[in-house]
């Protein structure tokens, strides 16, 4: 049976989760969360939620997702082995060379690799595999048929309900150089749901053109489970417990073969009406760029009537109930329900109305009460025996409790078997279902000795059936020693290396698939005069058709330039040199150790100081030039590929009139890439590894392309 693995930003989210009939849950703590503004667990809140849980045989994985920098690897490593101990089923572990520091130092540790590591491919896999983790979360762009061969090699997690990122999972850096608040860090503040414009015709009014809608898979997680999924996950540990129940009901219901209500799920949380996701094509709808937040669902039209705003519903409503309005489209207001009135009810607002504007509710309070009132309840058949010259006993589902003195005869008045029963019909608070047998032969107890009785007994079986299997852990180990250094090296990369002085020119060819039908001609075009090393910039997201296209133009170059993992592996089969990119996020000596690249450049999130901590030989640091900030694995301009002008470099211009390249490129489909508004400058910096550097010529801006400064 396929698992639902539901979101629990609270405890309250946890118990809605549970009681809806979760599998599994995720969470986060107070330190290392990729979802730092989630309520999120202290110690012994975790230790009592992950006990509830088992209680009923539900999972709890714990999320320590983030990028770990070098001052805090005693504390991550000292929490992994406390939530372990505590009896976490499995940590989700952003940095997959971290992970695989975890893995030899806690070979018991089960470990999940989270969607920041952008698995999206085979090679990602076997990697992840080789590494010692048991679990892949897939990020949210694999296709379908990748997933397929992703869930032959390792145990694979899929989301199927739930925001989606704009930008390919783990590469966004939009927060950070925005406003100093790190995605990878887990304090994201989504300027990706600001409002933009394009200077492309049809896209230049302002409106939310990279906000895609929730995701919603629905009666597609079929396919899911025809591909060898094994986890279907839920987003949303920002979201409250209501969305969390509903949510988890629907699935339940779908993989259960009954009638599920898409219109409850709506009626919690739905931005943009719900995309399938890129794992089923991008379709319409995949972008929410006229409503940002949540729309709720459809429930009538506005019909102005005697100076009152009447929503014409066959529909039922409370006080408490709120609405959203759009007309065309677009929001145009907010209200509240009023009171009933023939054909509907009167909506409360400040806003001004128009016949034929649309009413959808977001806040239906009767529904949120009747989500939170579901309960799941542990069946508990209970055996007991009150025999003279005895110690009562009791047996609960194969566990024995026996009381400490014998019971006596009763010399007036026995106590009954329909005493006893209703005795342990009082559950003290535990989540039991009980059902009773009693033998007895005629025995006296005080009632206060019954209660006594009952209470230990359920108090020792619920800690039995919630007690951890986990073989405990002791955090002994010894961190890399960081010895810093020079790398005397230079690196530029560029989409024309002719006229580049650098040690390594990495090429970022515009069309892969051009290149590769016709490498002779490009490839010499673009590096006939550059004398060092050539290395190929191969994107971070591909799919396994892509990598045969990219590995053949790459047999023309000495190595390859990669932002996610599996360019290692790339590197490996192809017998080339590997330069681990920015994007693998190394920001501490942990994944220094364990990456086994020729040349490593540290993350961009890094601050000149904590970089000079980790600087040494080929490795490098981002210094100038352009800075890349998102990934786009989808079209922003809705596949409108009939009237597309094809031009390789658009101007993304938010509310503030900052202005972001965004430039396209080919491999098998268009893909885009978002440039921060101002390019990275480092002169005057002094000292150290800037003796020798990798810049940027700004390409963005005059070639339609990238080039990063790496140190």
């Amino acid at each position: 049976m396929s698992e639902i693995l539901a979101p629990a930003g609270s405890k309250n989210s946890a118990l809605a989760a549970i009681n809806a009939g979760a599998d599994a849950i995720y969470l986060g703590l107070e330190s290392f969360s990729a979802r730092n503004s989630a309520e999120n667990f202290g110690a012994d809140g975790f230790a009592e939620i992950s006990r509830y849980a088992r209680a009923f045989g539900v999972k709890t994985y714990v999320a320590m997702n983030t990028a770990v920098k070098n001052c805090e690897l005693d504390e991550f490593i000292q929490t992994a082995a406390r939530v372990w101990n505590e009896g976490a089923d499995a940590l989700i572990v952003q940095d997959l060379y971290l992970g695989k520091f975890l893995k030899s130092i806690f070979p018991q540790m089960i470990l999940h690799l989270s969607t920041q590591a952008g698995v999206c491919n085979s090679l990602g896999a076997e990697l992840a595999k080789d590494f010692g983790f048991d679990r892949v979360i897939l990020a949210r762009e694999t296709k379908l048929c990748d997933i397929e061969k992703i869930s032959a090699i390792i145990e694979t997690e899929t989301f199927v309900q739930g925001a989606l990122c704009t930008c390919f999972s783990g590469q966004c850096y939009m927060s950070s150089f925005a406003g100093g608040n790190s995605g990878n860090r887990g304090r994201c503040k989504q300027p990706c749901r600001k409002r933009y414009s394009i200077d492309r015709e049809g896209f230049q009014t302002p409106a939310y053109r990279l906000s895609l809608s929730d995701l919603c898979v629905g009666e597609n997680i079929d396919a899911l489970i025809d591909a060898g999924v094994s986890s279907f996950k839920i987003e949303g540990r920002m979201r409250r417990p209501e969305y969390v129940s509903a949510a988890v009901s629907y699935y339940k219901n779908i993989l259960s073969g009954r009638a599920a209500d898409v219109g409850a799920l709506k009626r919690t949380y739905n931005r943009g009406n719900y995309t399938k996701g890129l794992a089923f094509g991008q379709g319409k709808g995949f972008i929410s760029s006229d409503v940002q937040g949540h729309m709720g669902e459809f429930v009538g039209v506005i019909k102005v009537e005697n100076a009152k705003y009447i929503c014409q519903s066959s529909q039922k409503f409370n006080r408490g109930d709120g609405f959203k309005i759009l007309r065309g489209g677009l929001e145009v207001g907010g209200g509240a329900f009023g009171a009933e009135v023939k054909g509907g009810f009167t909506v409360n607002t400040r806003d001004r109305l128009k016949n034929g504007d649309k009413v959808f509710v977001t806040t239906d309070t009767a529904l949120n009460e009747r989500l939170l009132q579901k309960t799941r309840l542990i069946p508990v058949k209970v055996n007991a025996e009150f025999i003279a010259g005895k110690p009562a006993r009791a047996e609960i589902n194969g566990e024995v409790f026996t009381d400490t003195q014998p019971l006596e005869k009763a010399l007036k008045r026995p106590l009954t078997e329909e005493e006893i029963a209703r005795c342990f019909d009082k559950v003290d608070g535990y989540p039991f279902s009980v059902e009773t047998e009693v033998k007895t032969d005629g025995v006296f107890a005080a009632a206060s000795v019954m209660n006594a009785f009952r209470r230990k007994v359920y108090s020792d079986y619920f800690s039995a059936i919630s007690k951890s299997g986990n073989k405990p852990v002791l955090a002994d180990y010894i961190l890399p020693r960081t010895e810093t250094g020079r790398n005397l090296k230079t690196a530029v990369i560029s989409a024309d290396l002719n006229g580049v002085t650098a040690d390594i020119g990495i090429l970022k060819p515009n069309d892969y698939v051009e290149t590769a039908r016709e490498p002779d001609k490009y490839i010499h075009k673009l590096t006939n005069s550059f004398g060092g090393e050539k290395f190929l910039y191969v994107p971070p997201y591909l799919t396994d058709e892509e990598i045969e296209t990219v590995s053949s133009v790459a047999q023309d170059f000495d190595g390859i330039y990669c932002d996610s993992y599996y360019g290692q592996k790339l590197a490996q089969k192809l017998g080339k040199k590997f330069f681990a990119g920015t994007g693998l996020n190394l920001t501490n000596a942990v994944a220094l150790q364990n990456c086994s690249a020729d040349y490593k450049c540290l993350s961009k999130e890094l601050t000149v100081a904590e970089a000079r901590e980790l600087a040494g030989e080929n490795v490098f640091y981002l210094a100038g030039g352009n800075i890349k900030v998102m990934d786009l694995i989808y079209c922003p301009f809705e596949k409108k590929c009939a009237s597309c002008d094809k031009r390789s470099l658009y101007t993304l211009t938010d509310g503030d009139g900052r202005k972001f390249p965004l430039r396209r490129y080919k491999t098998s489909e268009c893909r885009f890439e978002v440039y921060n508004c101002a390019d990275l400058q480092t002169d005057g910096v002094d000292g150290g590894f800037y003796d020798r550097t990798l810049k940027n010529t700004d390409n963005a801006r005059t070639r339609g392309h990238s080039v990063t400064g790496i140190y």
